[in-house]
């Protein structure tokens, strides 16, 4: 019992940066998606995930042939073979890909001092978010997995490695493609059980509508980002932390000039659509509009 308790604590002392991400997730979604969706995806997200590792370390697909170095198994939780905090990562990747494409994707109204997304439940399950929340996972990944890749320059330790060297970082061109697959059924899961996993309810428990909530899950996009490359130039990977930067220079961008010159540009339809699906919305408050607004 002794040893089970200390491999629990263990599991989140060793990993903390890893629980204050899924924590983050947890704020962002809950009022988002409610607790029954946000815990059902936190179960679905991790068993797929762990499928997709326990397969690959086994089979070699879909990421490639990599193994796991088991030096922590007896200080943290492993799951037949596979560290468990790696598995839980990816549904707060997901899902902060998710909200992202979201965000990019709709329109935006400003209520008072309020930013509101005017999403509904056709662009929550459309393919565009499922093609472009993927992209944005794959692309966390770019970033994340040369840095964790030299894991035993810093406090992550070495806890992987690859059979053959790959083409970028160390990081071999399979593990992306694997990395699309997965995160296109990440979301789709997420995506299922958005339409499936309340139905019935007028305001499913959890959901609320705190200020400038649609920004929550891009935020911890950009937290993921900012952490990954912090830690890229603490252990002296220049070139790789300049490759990071470059990577996301253009989407911000691009990302941050969209959303400025949308806000208050909606149609009427897309605030009736919106309210018709979420009126405990922020966007019923009165907003100041701007030329061009069809509000």
């Amino acid at each position: 019992m002794t040893d089970i308790l200390d491999i629990a604590i263990g599991t989140i002392t060793m990993r903390p940066y890893v629980f204050a991400f899924f924590t983050a997730y947890l704020v962002a979604a809950v009022p988002h998606l409610g607790w029954k969706k946000t815990l059902l995806f936190t179960v679905a997200g991790y068993l797929i995930a762990f499928a997709s590792e326990y397969s690959s370390i086994n089979t070699g697909f879909p990421y490639g042939w990599y193994y796991y170095v088991d030096t922590t198994r007896d200080r943290e939780l492993w799951v037949a073979g596979v560290p468990f905090f790696d598995s839980l990562s990816y549904v707060f990747l997901t899902y902060c890909s998710y909200a992202t494409a979201l965000l990019v994707l709709g329109p935006v109204k400003k209520a008072g001092r309020d930013l509101v997304l005017l999403e509904t439940g056709r662009l929550r399950r459309s393919f565009s978010v499922l093609f472009l929340a993927s992209l944005f996972q794959v692309f966390l990944d770019i970033v994340t997995d040369p840095v964790a890749l030299q894991g035993s320059r810093w406090f992550l330790g070495r806890i992987y490695g690859y059979k053959e060297v790959g083409a970028h970082f160390g990081i071999p061109l399979s593990n992306y493609l694997g990395w699309l697959l997965v995160s296109a059924l990440l979301v789709a899961a997420l995506q299922l059980i958005d339409r499936f996993g309340g139905r019935g309810e007028e305001k499913p428990a959890g959901v609320a509508a705190p200020p400038l909530r649609a920004f929550y899950g891009p935020f911890l996009y950009l937290c993921v980002i900012a952490f990954n490359l912090t830690v890229t130039l603490y252990i002296g990977e220049r070139l790789m932390a300049i490759t990071g930067f470059f990577i996301y220079t253009l989407p911000i961008a691009m990302a941050g000039v969209l959303l400025f010159q949308k806000v208050d540009r909606y149609h009427k339809d897309e605030l009736a659509a919106h309210l018709a699906e979420f009126p405990w919305s922020n966007a019923t408050s009165t907003g100041s509009g701007r030329p061009g607004a069809s509000n």
